[in-house]
């Protein structure tokens, strides 16, 4: 159907995109790469390398021999399945600060667009349309309100963390907002010629279906 065709969707935490990233490109038989798993593995292995997060040179040392892969929707670190443990609040907590360091997401564009290269690819982050993939064919930029966002998050991060609070998860989605969008190398924004979806009470089948019906795919039959 397709031939080496980019698919781009950015959005803040909580807007959908991973789960819509992942589900469209089921739909249209094309590879699936979670760059928000990247960050989040790097910094899994920040904390537990007892590493602070100001310490850009250290962290970068560990970017640069640290390898994340995909496999069957999972994520690997070093070799190592970690799908669950990169989802922990300590994560959630700490990983804008990783991600907002220069070296790291320099060398994590590198790998993102060789994994992308000569491939159909549905990516998803927060730097996909405007620096990952500018040249993407579709880029999206999903969001919703900031009280939708923090209960969908709630209801995944309660199940591993039954002690936390809907306020606290607010929390820490609005600071990693701030420290996105407010991050001097490649921002979260969206790219100026995304087609921005507010997923706001929307299913994940109509905000797919609105989706494939731009691109052009196949829709139900798929």
């Amino acid at each position: 159907m397709f031939d080496n065709m980019h698919i781009a969707i950015d959005g803040p935490a909580g807007s959908g995109k991973s789960t819509i990233a992942k589900q469209l490109a089921k739909r249209l038989d094309m590879l699936y790469i979670d760059t928000g798993a990247m960050y989040r593995a790097l910094t899994y292995k920040v904390i537990n390398s007892d590493i602070a997060t100001e310490d850009y040179s250290s962290v970068i040392g560990l970017a640069m021999t640290t390898e994340i892969t995909f496999k069957n929707t999972k994520v690997y670190l070093d070799g190592r399945d970690v799908t669950r443990e990169i989802r922990c609040q300590s994560v959630d907590k700490r990983v804008s600060e990783v991600a907002r360091i220069p070296g790291v997401r320099e060398q994590m564009v590198k790998i993102q667009r060789q994994m992308a290269k000569s491939r159909n690819v549905v990516m998803d982050g927060r730097d996909i349309g405007t620096v990952v993939l500018p040249q993407a064919k579709f880029k999206f930029y999903l969001t919703a309100g900031i009280e939708e966002r923090a209960e969908r998050r709630y209801k995944d991060i309660v199940k591993n963390n039954p002690h936390i609070s809907l306020a606290q998860v607010k929390a820490d989605i609005e600071r990693r907002d701030l420290l996105d969008s407010e991050r001097e190398y490649a921002p979260l924004r969206a790219a100026a010629d995304a087609r921005t979806i507010d997923t706001s009470g929307k299913s994940i089948e109509a905000v797919l279906q609105e989706m494939i019906g731009l691109i052009g795919g196949k829709g139900d039959a798929v």
